[in-house]
C-alpha cells in the first residue's frame, strides 16, 4: 500500500483561548508557525491536546482556514476530524481535502461504547465514501484510554484492505507496545505513529514513522533531533532525556500542564486557559512542575516576534 505524506515529528498543537473561551486565532497561527520553526515536520491540529472536541465545528473550520490563509503549508497539516456525528466528520474531512491538507486524523465515534467492528467499519466507510475524493488520506486515531472505543487489529486490517489508498496510517495512543508491534508486523507499509515520545526510539528501530506527541508542544526541537539522529551512538541518551521530561510533565494533567509551561516560558499567562470541563493547573502544581523542569535544566525557545 502507498505510504502517506507524513513522517517524523507531528505536533498536536495546543489551542489558545481568549477570555470568552473562543479560540485566539492570531495566537494559534503564530504558535503553529513557531512549532514548525522548532522542527515539527507537521501539525496534527484539532486532536486531543488541541481540546478539539470542546471546540464547535464552525470554529474549527475558521482555524483551519486561518492557518492556510496565513501561509502554514496545507500539506503539513493533519487536522483531526473527530466527531460523534458522521456528517460533522464528513464536513471536516471534506474541507481538509479542499484545503490541500496532507491527511486527516480520524477518531472513531466515541459516545456509544461496546460497539461492534461492523459498526465502526460502517462509520469509516461512510466517511470515506461521502467525502468521495481520492485525495483523502486517513490516519486512524487509536486512543482507547480517552475514547473508550478501541480500534482492533482486525478492524484496521479490514479498512486497509477495503481502502488501501485512503487508510494509510494510524496514531497509536493506546500505550501498549504489543499493539504497535502487531500493526507493524501485520501491515507492512502502514504508517504507524506512537502517540508519545516515550516510544520514539524503540518505534523508529521497529519501523514506525515518527511520533505525534502532546509534549512536542514544549520540546519539539529535542524530539526532532532524535528523529534525525536515531541511528547515532547517543540515541539512547537522547531518548532517556526525552523520557525524563515527558514523565515529569505527565505526572500532572497533561493539557493544563503543557499550557502552563508555554505560558511560563513565553511570558503569556493567557495560555493557561483551558475550556471546561478541564481546569487550569493550580498555582501549587504549576510551581512544582516548573521547579521539576528547572532541575532538569529544561527551557523553551522564545515565541516568534510579531503577529
Amino acid at each position: 500500500m502507498p505510504k502517506g505524506s507524513f513522517e517524523g515529528l507531528l505536533v498536536p498543537a495546543l489551542t489558545p483561548f481568549a477570555a470568552d473561551l473562543s479560540p485566539d486565532v492570531g495566537r494559534f497561527v503564530g504558535f503553529c508557525r513557531w512549532l514548525l520553526n522548532e522542527g515539527a515536520d507537521g501539525l496534527a491540529v484539532f486532536g486531543t491536546t488541541s481540546e478539539a472536541n470542546s471546540i464547535p465545528l464552525r470554529q474549527r473550520e475558521e482555524l483551519l482556514a486561518a492557518l492556510v490563509e496565513k501561509g502554514i503549508p496545507a500539506g503539513r497539516l493533519m487536522p483531526g476530524v473527530g466527531a460523534c456525528a458522521l456528517e460533522d466528520a464528513v464536513r471536516l474531512a471534506g474541507l481538509a481535502v479542499e484545503a490541500g491538507c496532507g491527511g486527516v486524523l480520524a477518531l472513531p465515534p466515541f459516545y456509544y461504547k461496546n460497539v461492534t467492528d461492523d459498526g465502526l467499519f460502517a462509520y469509516f466507510a461512510e466517511l470515506i465514501e461521502r467525502v468521495g475524493d481520492r485525495g483523502l488520506k486517513i490516519y486512524l486515531y487509536h486512543i482507547p484510554p480517552q475514547s473508550m472505543v478501541p480500534l482492533g487489529i482486525g478492524l484496521v486490517g479490514r479498512l486497509i484492505e477495503a481502502y488501501p489508498d485512503t487508510v494509510v496510517g494510524l496514531k497509536d495512543s493506546g500505550g501498549e507496545w504489543s499493539y504497535t508491534e502487531t500493526l507493524l508486523r501485520e501491515f507492512p507499509g502502514f504508517d504507524v505513529f506512537p502517540g508519545s515520545e516515550l516510544f520514539l526510539l524503540p518505534g523508529l528501530r521497529a519501523g514506525t514513522r515518527g511520533c505525534i506527541s502532546a509534549t512536542a508542544n514544549i520540546n519539539a526541537a529535542a524530539i526532532r533531533k532524535l528523529v534525525d539522529t536515531w541511528r547515532s551512538e547517543d540515541a539512547d541518551a537522547q531518548q532517556a532525556r526525552l523520557t525524563e521530561i515527558r514523565q515529569t510533565v505527565q505526572a500532572f494533567p497533561v493539557i493544563p500542564a503543557v499550557k502552563a509551561i508555554v505560558a511560563h516560558f513565553h511570558d503569556a499567562p493567557e495560555w493557561r486557559t483551558v475550556k471546561p470541563p478541564l481546569t487550569p493547573l493550580g498555582e501549587g502544581d504549576t510551581r512544582e512542575l516548573l521547579g521539576n523542569l528547572a532541575r532538569l535544566d529544561f527551557s523553551m525557545a522564545p515565541p516568534e516576534a510579531g503577529p
